[in-house]
């Protein structure tokens, strides 16, 4: 990987939802929401002045937000980032 360019699309690990668990209470604040469901799916890496983590997370059903129509529908998700 070079030096500020972001990985490849990965699959999500122990480690992302480790962090991603370490950022739902921010997420769920700020969209003033709580997520039934908090599932890293995938993630990328970013290697700067630390490590950037760019994690797609599920984060419930389409059916749980706002101007959405009923039937099936893929989970709704969400981008958390988190730094080190």
């Amino acid at each position: 990987m070079m030096c500020g360019a972001p990985s490849a699309v990965q699959p999500a690990t122990a480690e992302t939802q480790d962090i991603a668990d370490q950022v739902r209470s921010q997420l769920e604040e700020k969209e003033n929401k709580k997520f039934p469901v908090f599932k890293a799916v995938s993630f990328k890496s970013q290697v700067v002045a630390g490590t950037n983590y760019f994690i797609k997370v599920e984060c419930g059903a389409w059916e749980d937000l706002p101007g959405t129509g009923a039937g099936r529908k893929p989970p709704a998700q969400a981008w958390a980032l988190w730094s080190q």
